[in-house]
């Protein structure tokens, strides 16, 4: 599962220039249409293709200009939204290494942008929600406010301050209305994913679709994520050598006060950083996701970029827990020890394993050795006591597994999501192809070996 983020403005006028809520359901029905117009569209492009393989063009040909027709209306689609077709969207920015150069080239730095990017709220909409939440002498806790705002994502903005005792901090404030817009687009979303899903037997998406559900309602939840941040405060302290963690200073609904992080974005680093600096952000990035259900019970389950500083100490800054899985047990034991059998062969045992774990439903039959195939990307990088990821790398499992002549192609067919892995496995991908933007070189055996439960690399 993966997520993508959106940087081009809202279609329409911003609700914020418009008095706010009342915009809303008019813009949602906006974004409803254009989702709803993808697999449509798919549709079309797909009895085009058939007209051009009748005409005499070649299968490859053809095959390669409907995949840039697909990639450019699903860009140029969820470019264009907020809320839950962000969400969505967000999945292309952390893995686009994984896609050819000639798609993944003309929006590289589209995506990037949408890491971070989108259309501010006016400041007396902002101020408006300060006092509803924070109450009419909201300004009394701030010595100074930035109506600015600094950063803004899919339901919400993050403005500067200075808090009452001289900090320096970070106010994130959701937009109003944005609960029911998110759950809006999750459901045109779900619309699409349920065409996509048609063409995966293996897959059942209705568990899968209801967990979403339930995560994407549980970002909307300030309270639930200044307790997940401060989960991780508390673990991490202050004084971690990887990690810093903002303290948590105030919440409510639609309001989070935090300690204000300044560090180099990590994107930054991925476009213009020394290979050693590199090699750096994705060591602590990989600590700190692989360390987090070891050390706290708690899994940072967005993983792209953006939520990502390099701090000038070297440490890693991380920002944003509105997506986090509590896992007070650590990971699953089983994700160790069937990585494990996997590293060493051992294809049957690992098709059992999975199936056991749900990863393959009753009466699905899979070729054991194509599984190991399949599962490339997931352990390779085990094999070696450091990995160097690269584009060039994800591109090539990438192709693999998505090239109908090639058996593993019938694999991903094959196989389901259980909802409890859902986060889990958002995690992994992402990280992946977080670190193949980088191009990291990272003594991954080592940091398996310490944090994932029942991995033994011996």
């Amino acid at each position: 599962m993966v997520e993508i983020a959106s940087a081009a403005a809202a279609d329409g006028p911003d609700p914020a220039q418009n008095g706010g809520m009342a915009d809303i359901p008019r813009r949602a029905i906006t974004r409803g249409a254009k989702l709803a117009a993808l697999p449509i569209g798919a549709a079309g492009r797909s009895a085009m293709g058939l007209g051009m393989r009748i005409g005499g063009k070649p299968a490859e040909a053809v095959s390669a200009e409907l995949r840039m027709r697909t990639a450019e209306q699903m860009f140029r689609v969820l470019g264009e939204l907020k809320g839950g077709a962000m969400k969505v969207g967000q999945a292309l920015s952390v893995l686009e290494a994984a896609l050819p150069e000639d798609l993944a080239g003309p929006y590289r730095a589209t995506l990037t942008k949408l890491q971070e990017a989108a259309p501010p709220l006016a400041a007396d909409r902002v101020h408006a929600v300060l006092k509803e939440e924070l109450g009419s002498r909201w300004r009394s806790k701030f010595v100074e406010f930035d109506d600015t705002p600094a950063a803004a994502a899919s339901i919400g903005q993050v403005h500067r301050a200075i808090w009452r005792d001289g900090r320096e901090v970070a106010v994130k404030v959701q937009y109003p209305g944005a609960d029911k817009a998110l759950m809006g687009d999750f459901a045109q979303a779900s619309r699409l994913a349920k065409v996509f899903g048609a063409w995966i037997p293996g897959m059942d998406l209705k568990p899968l679709l209801a967990e979403l559900r339930e995560r994407i309602a549980e970002e909307l939840d300030y309270e639930r994520e200044a307790n997940s941040q401060q989960g991780f405060y508390e673990s991490y302290g202050p004084d971690d050598p990887d990690v810093v963690i903002p303290q948590v200073l105030a919440w409510s609904n639609h309001v989070l006060v935090t300690e204000w992080l300044e560090g180099r974005p990590l994107a930054d680093v991925i476009a213009a950083g020394t290979k050693s600096e590199r090699d750096h952000a994705g060591l602590k990035y990989e600590r700190f996701l692989l360390g987090g259900p070891a050390r706290a019970g708690l899994l940072h389950a967005d993983p792209h970029p953006g939520n990502f500083r390099i701090m000038p100490d070297g440490r890693l800054g991380v920002l944003d827990y509105g997506a986090v899985a509590h896992l007070p047990g650590g990971l699953p034991t089983a994700i160790g020890s069937l990585l494990t059998i996997a590293m060493r062969g051992g294809s049957e045992d690992v098709l059992e394993g999975l199936r056991d774990e749900g990863f393959i439903k009753p009466g699905i039959s899979i070729d054991p050795e194509s599984l190991l195939g399949y599962l490339a990307p997931f352990v390779e990088p085990a094999e070696h006591k450091t990995f160097t990821y690269s584009r060039e790398w994800a591109r090539e499992q990438f192709a693999r597994v998505n090239d109908p002549r090639n058996p593993d192609f019938a694999v991903g067919l094959k196989l389901n999501l259980p909802p409890q892995y859902l986060l889990i496995h958002r995690v992994w991908l992402g990280s992946i192809g977080v670190l193949c933007q980088l191009g990291a070189t990272i003594p991954v055996r080592g940091e398996l070996e310490r944090w994932v439960p029942g991995f033994v690399a011996a």
